[in-house]
């Protein structure tokens, strides 16, 4: 029997953030490091509450910004990329269920538009540049 696909707003259920101790070289962190694993819901509120309309936020800054609230000194690169996108569909879904723009997470704000997490998004980069430019005028 095949499992249903899980909702993005599922998809943020996941496992609270938590410390791991690095034990080898990993993604350009090295091996003692205490690395965060954040959340889906730790990147959204973070965003909402740290990166104000008219400002962005380079994915590396926002990782060291979640590692240092919670006294790591780095924040996995590869699960903070998951969550951001997580983030942004179930943003996408509320915006699309007729949630106004300045009550879900803002996204944009952390996803270059230029990225590849850009071009994987359903929104696509074009609306991610345009909204960049709206908050920016």
């Amino acid at each position: 029997m095949a499992r249903k696909t899980k909702t993005w707003a599922e998809k943020m259920n996941a496992p609270d953030p938590h410390i791991e101790l690095t034990d080898k070289a990993f993604a350009g962190i090295p091996p003692g490091t205490r690395m965060l694993i954040s959340s889906p819901h730790e990147v959204a509120a973070w965003l909402r509450k740290h990166v104000a309309y008219g400002q962005t936020i380079a994915v590396p800054a926002l990782r060291l910004a979640l590692a240092k609230d919670r006294g790591a000194e780095a924040t996995c690169p590869l699960t903070a990329s998951i969550f951001l996108r997580i983030a942004a569909e179930a943003a996408w879904d509320e915006m699309e269920a007729g949630a106004a723009l300045a009550n879900i997470t803002p996204f944009w704000r952390a996803v270059d538009p230029k990225s590849d997490l850009a071009r994987k998004l359903r929104c696509g980069p074009d609306w991610i540049a345009h909204q960049r430019e709206m908050e920016a005028a």
